[in-house]
């Protein structure tokens, strides 16, 4: 594989996205595919316009990010964008997207799945969609897109022929409209996939941080779609009231610190950050009666605790895990060709409130490795957990393509 990757923080969208195109093709004779982003200080519509500019028909997928992470630059602020360029001998290439998930995402999902035509050599389904539902206003929280519907539509058509990995795509930490870049044009309310074959392999990890607030187990016991109200009978933000000695969190998006996280191992063994699934808690409801969810698939009956986001536990996960994986590729007798980071915005230090940045780690060993790095914040994170693809709240997910 022959890899090239752009940055650029510069105002002007259309230059910026000629800039990153040109900077990511220069040692590239005939990329197969770009992969670009940009955050949504920058008008995405022009930036896809900058790049093609430069790409001509080779295809462009990515769309808003809320930073770009490269092995020399990380950055979330200003004008962030990037993009990566890519050339594989037989490599195999199929791009599809569609629209609308909004209206009904398992539909959206089954009907991008069936554009695909898997092989045995089908390595990953790289998948983007529009995390934004309902954009954030001043008096309410945001309204996400929901990956499981989305996931379980496409994996009841490819039957986990082959593992899907992504992210649901975010532009700020405002929680604005997203725009998405399926190929040849770009949109709102997209779901697009890259599937990749070839004679290659695909190693991914997952990065946790998240650690039981006091190891009790409660039970959601009143729920509608994203919104939770009632937990063990009782109000839920009178709970977190508790939790946080005030109301101050009701002002968050998304809320600070707190989580809830849904154990998938043995609810009696020792904690195992592993097992759990966490999802964000996109804000409280204007009228104080419950609480958003990123995801809705919660439901009632489901036992979870509330977690607290532990940044040294995030530290440490990011650099055992990708050091893990770099040992397994050597193990394999294999030659790591490209990272890509797919990290939460919210494990941005702005948003964690750590000294350190989490991503930083990634790209420290990645540069003692002398491989490629190539990553942005999302909004929801995916990879293959126990069995099936899930979407992820507060992880990265690290993807590493390597040859032989």
């Amino acid at each position: 594989m022959r890899i090239g990757i752009g940055y650029s923080n510069t105002s002007n969208s259309f230059e910026s996205g000629k800039f990153v195109a040109q900077t990511a093709k220069k040692d590239i004779d005939s990329p197969d595919f770009f992969i670009a982003f940009c955050n949504s200080a920058l008008n995405a519509e022009n930036f896809f316009k900058g790049i093609k500019e430069i790409a001509g028909p080779v295809p462009v997928i990515g769309g808003s990010a809320v930073g770009i992470i490269t092995g020399d630059n990380l950055s979330y602020e200003g004008h962030s964008a990037g993009a990566l360029a890519l050339q594989g001998e037989n490599l195999s290439v199929q791009i599809h997207s569609t629209g609308d998930i909004d209206k009904n995402l398992y539909n959206a999902g089954k009907k991008l799945a069936e554009r695909f035509s898997p092989t045995d050599d089908s390595r990953l389904l790289f998948l983007l969609y529009d995390s934004i539902c309902q954009a954030a206003t001043p008096a309410t929280p945001p309204i996400m897109n929901a990956s499981p519907q989305l996931l379980a539509g496409i994996e009841d058509h490819l039957k986990h022929s082959v593992p899907v990995l992504g992210a649901g795509t975010l532009g700020d930490f405002d929680f604005k409209p997203t725009m998405q870049f399926c190929g040849n044009y770009a949109a709102s309310r997209q779901a697009l996939g890259l599937m990749m074959s070839g004679d290659f392999n695909v190693y991914h990890a997952i990065m946790h941080g998240c650690t039981p607030l006091d190891g009790q187990y409660l039970t959601i016991t009143k729920k509608k779609g994203p919104f939770i109200y009632e937990i063990n009978g009782m109000p839920v933000c009178e709970m977190i009231d508790e939790v946080y000695g005030s109301t101050e969190w009701r002002k968050q998006t998304p809320v600070n610190f707190l989580t809830i996280g849904l154990n998938k191992g043995n609810k009696f063994a020792d904690f195992a950050e592993e097992n759990y699934v966490n999802r964000l808690i996109a804000g409280a409801l204007p009228d104080g009666k419950g609480i958003c969810m990123f995801e809705a698939d919660l439901d009632e009956g489901t036992q979870v605790q509330f977690m607290l986001r532990d940044t040294m536990q995030m530290i440490e996960s990011v650099k055992l895990n990708t050091k893990k994986i770099f040992n397994q590729i050597e193990a394999d007798h294999r030659k790591p060709c490209l990272g890509i980071y797919i990290d939460c915005a919210g494990r941005a230090s702005i948003q964690s409130h750590t000294a350190t940045e989490e991503a930083a780690c990634v790209q420290q060993i990645f540069n003692e490795k002398n491989t490629p790095l190539f990553g942005f914040y999302s909004g929801v994170e995916i990879a293959p957990f126990q069995g099936s693809s899930r979407g992820l709240d507060w992880t990265g997910v690290l993807i590493i393509l390597a040859e032989k």
